[in-house]
């Protein structure tokens, strides 16, 4: 069993960024296609979280729940192949594998029953953040 470990700060960049590649760089989507690449040539694909300046959750949505809705993986499949790992901020994983949990397969077609095309969703349903702060 072939394995690979990769650093997110080292290997990718200490600095991440968003959701998409149009949005700007290091992102969640670019990295995803990094682990895309890695899980081609390894078994098992470690990532380690620390050492980053911060990490959003549509980052960590986007790359690692990207496996399931937007590459087609299984999410048994995501879960024993991607290792997670973090040190410093748990919250980090618990994030993946929500994203995990909650990506939905890529529907191939949706329809509407009144023939309308329907609308494909599927991106995780992360819970929106509180922007509500009390005084």
């Amino acid at each position: 069993m072939s394995a690979r470990k990769i650093s997110l700060a080292q290997d990718f960049s200490r600095h991440i960024g968003p959701r998409f590649i149009k949005q700007g760089p290091f992102s969640g989507e670019n990295f995803r296609k990094v682990l895309i690449a890695a899980l081609k040539e390894n078994d098992v694909v470690t990532v380690d979280l620390d050492g980053t300046t911060g990490i959003g959750s549509s980052f960590l949505d986007e790359a690692f729940g990207g496996l399931v809705f937007a590459e087609g993986m299984t999410k048994v499949d995501v879960r024993r192949r991607v290792r997670v790992k973090s040190d410093r901020d748990q919250s980090y994983l618990a994030t993946v594998n929500e994203a995990i949990e909650l990506a939905q397969a890529p529907k191939r077609q949706r329809t509407r029953t009144d023939g309308a095309a329907g609308h494909d969703q599927r991106r995780s349903r992360l819970p929106a953040p509180d922007l509500h702060h009390s005084a």
